[in-house]
């Protein structure tokens, strides 16, 4: 169909971004999805100046590459979660740490920043995630009550309209990658979300089969639900390696681990239906790129990355513009 096939640079986010061009590059893009950390995009510099997008833009074109969105899930992360250990600590800066409230602080203003910088660089989607208060309280003991569950909708939507109001000031949308630990992450859940938000055009989702697949939620469906709420693609695939001893709650184990219930794969090595996926994307009209997220512990990730870009293309086709049986 001609999509655009870009990767997502936040798991190559030890490389120097004009390293990674060259990379990808020769692997066979047509952009990147720039990640708003390492030395890849800063969200505050390019709010504050168009200069330093149109040097990150000249770099990319440098090596023939373009960019269509942005992603800030770090800082996103720490909007609505409760902050309070330390396992997103290195997610804001130093002096922030230890201190929810000023991780939530800081991350606010990121991605207000976000807004900014994708208007500055010229793009029109920012990914990310949202955090989730309530993501704790899954699993229905000790009991959460309705009205519990009810209040961390609220506080996500009181945290995130003023920040949706600047993304509307600059004609730029919020996608949110619906996955597990944000406050959606499912069908339900997403539709809840929309439902708190009062349906925000600025709002969105990057759609994400992977993480819709090891839930055993159809990702079709998913894009079904929400035509036009899908405002950026993910290539990603995902395996269930249930065997009647491992469960999808992973039993504390590092992905590929033996034992574990489910794991990430490269494109095309999973379980993932893409062949299902570029239909349903094909019925509600969807234009934007495919964006791979390489994520794949039995894989090297620059064999990885290549042969998941040929992956993409070949799997990417145009709808019908008749009916087959016309000339009958």
């Amino acid at each position: 169909m001609g999509r655009k096939v870009t990767i997502f640079t936040g798991q190559w986010a030890d490389l120097p971004l004009e390293t990674l061009c060259g990379k990808m590059r020769r692997a066979g893009y047509d952009g990147l999805e720039l990640a708003c950390w390492g030395d890849h995009f800063d969200v505050f510099k390019g709010a504050e100046s168009k200069a330093y997008c149109d040097d990150k833009r000249a770099l990319l074109a440098k090596h023939g590459l373009g960019v269509w969105a942005i992603s800030n899930h770090l800082a996103g992360q720490l909007i609505c979660d409760p902050d309070d250990d330390a396992r997103t600590d290195n997610f804001a800066p130093a002096e922030c740490a230890g201190n929810p409230e000023a991780k939530r602080e800081w991350a606010i203003s990121s991605m207000k920043a976000a807004a900014r910088a994708a208007a500055n660089l010229g793009v029109k989607v920012v990914n990310g995630f949202t955090g989730s208060p309530i993501w704790h309280m899954l699993y229905s003991f000790p009991p959460a009550g309705k009205e519990t569950i009810e209040r961390g909708f609220r506080r996500v939507a009181e945290l995130f309209h003023p920040i949706l109001d600047v993304f509307a000031e600059n004609g730029v949308k919020f996608a949110l990658e619906v996955h597990p630990t944000e406050i959606a992450f499912d069908l339900v859940t997403a539709k809840r979300l929309l439902d708190a938000l009062e349906h925000r055009p600025e709002f969105g989702f990057n759609f994400d089969p992977s993480h819709l697949l090891w839930q055993m939620v159809d990702p079709v469906k998913f894009i079904e639900a929400f035509p036009d709420r899908i405002f950026h693609v993910h290539i990603k695939d995902a395996a269930l390696t249930l065997d009647g001893v491992s469960g999808i709650l992973s039993s504390h184990l590092d992905f590929d681990q033996e034992g574990r219930g489910w794991n990430f794969r490269s494109p095309g090595h999973g379980q993932v239906d893409f062949e299902g996926i570029i239909r349903a994307l094909n019925r509600i009209g969807y234009a934007g790129p495919l964006s791979v997220e390489w994520e794949d512990c039995g894989m090297e990730r620059e064999y990885g990355a290549e042969d998941a870009c040929r992956f993409v293309r070949r799997i990417d086709f145009a709808p019908s513009g008749i009916q087959f049986d016309a000339a009958f």
